[in-house]
């Protein structure tokens, strides 16, 4: 896809396709799980990750691909070209806003830090008791509770028994 010339739209991109790709959604029973504009290589990409109750399957991404498509190049919040993709936010699912944290309070999280501890651990796995004033709270093995500034995690992410991230 690819903005037209000339039509330059200000504002956050992320919230401008959030709004549109909640649109897309109105009516079903799949929610937006997060949206992320990324530069890979020479390449633009805006994702889109959705969720529902009972999984997300590919029909799901295809039913909300189809619904999006035609706003974003009606409102062209985009300026360069880009790929859309829509997907599942998987097993490991990545945390990144406070209804995350909230939604999966008591689940097995491994968080990996930007900058090791003072003990040197920078990746930690455990039981997430929740995020409040951007401060993350897991339950660490051996019962030890650590706080962690938000902005401090490169990363949080479910744990499943069966497929842990590497």
């Amino acid at each position: 896809m690819k903005a037209l010339a000339g039509k330059r739209k200000s504002g956050n991109t992320v919230s401008a396709v959030w709004a549109l790709a909640e649109r897309a959604a109105k009516g079903t029973d799949i929610g937006i799980w997060d949206v992320r504009f990324v530069k890979e290589g020479a390449d633009w990409f805006l994702r889109i990750f959705i969720d529902k109750p009972q999984g997300i399957g590919l029909e799901d991404c295809e039913t909300i691909s189809r619904a999006l498509s035609p706003l974003l190049d009606e409102e062209d919040p985009i300026e360069q070209s880009y790929c859309l993709e829509v997907c599942s936010p998987g097993i490991n699912r990545e945390l990144t806003r406070p209804e995350h944290f909230e939604q999966f309070a008591g689940s097995p999280v491994r968080v990996k830090l930007i900058r090791p501890l003072p003990d040197g651990r920078r990746d930690l796995a455990g039981e997430l008791l929740g995020c409040a004033d951007s401060q993350i709270r897991l339950r660490a093995e051996g019962e030890e509770v650590i706080t962690i500034a938000q902005k401090d995690s490169a990363s949080v992410r479910l744990l499943d028994d069966d497929f842990e991230e590497e």
